[in-house]
């Protein structure tokens, strides 16, 4: 089981945060803050860019955070920019001010085996969207702290309801039976890559959840081999407060 612990706090989220502080030819100030959702592109050995999901590419020109370059980890980025990079390969040049992991997965194929250890313990589902590559989910869980608890999207090939046109996806939660009452923000991406199709470019995906009144269905399109920009949109930060393994 990954486990991740996040501390973003929530008035931190989603905010450009401005401190006095000179001013680019582009209006931007260097006590400028942002907090986006990136992914982590490794350069070479201990060294990595990263990627918007709006396709802006970001390099580390600056900062003292030592974070190792773990291929797509998704990460909270909190940053300044510097300036327009003079790279072509890069949109900007940043200063790194903090870096949080993100839980990030793989989906997993159902079967006998690994039915039971999976569960299908209840959630709410706050949002539910598609960013980069991934499946980007915020939701919440219920937790007494008896015991971490687990997520994770499964691939239902068993099933024969969905349409041969879309993908059967299930988000599952195992709360291993604890019985805590504490609401608690959780936040998970799931990598998409594994779903392309040859000369398509999209997937629909279908995901079920078991919220806490009733199963939910969203369905999502997962759209690739297009210009960058056009495929993805920036999306507000989920607020992640929690402490909690998950």
């Amino acid at each position: 089981m990954k486990k991740t612990i996040l501390t973003v706090s929530s008035f931190l989220i989603g905010m450009v945060l401005i401190m006095p502080s000179c001013d680019d030819s582009n209006g931007r100030s260097l006590g400028d803050i942002y907090i986006s959702i990136a992914t982590v592109i490794p350069e070479g050995e201990n060294t990595y860019s990263f990627l918007l999901d709006n396709g802006t590419r970001l390099w580390p020109a600056a900062g003292n955070i030592r974070f190792p370059s773990t291929p797509d980890q998704r990460v909270f980025l909190n940053y300044t920019i510097l300036w327009e990079s003079l790279e072509t390969t890069y949109n900007y040049d940043i200063k790194v001010n903090d870096i949080w992991n993100i839980l990030t997965k793989e989906a997993i194929g159902l079967n006998a085996e690994n039915a039971d250890s999976i569960g299908n313990d209840p959630v709410k589902i706050e949002d539910i969207w598609v960013g980069g590559d991934y499946l980007n989910i915020s939701f919440i869980f219920k937790y007494g702290g008896e015991k971490p608890h687990m997520v994770n999207l499964i691939e239902n090939t068993l099933s024969d309801e969905t349409p041969s046109d879309m993908v059967e996806l299930e988000f599952r939660h195992n709360a291993y039976q604890g019985t805590g009452t504490r609401l608690v923000e959780g936040f998970v991406c799931f990598d998409l890559k594994p779903f392309r199709v040859n000369d398509a470019d999209f997937v629909n995906l279908s995901i079920k959840v078991k919220e806490w009144e009733k199963q939910t269905t969203y369905d999502v399109v997962y759209r690739y081999n297009q210009p960058v920009g056009e495929t993805h949109a920036e999306m507000p930060i989920p607020v992640v407060s929690s402490a909690e393994y998950y």
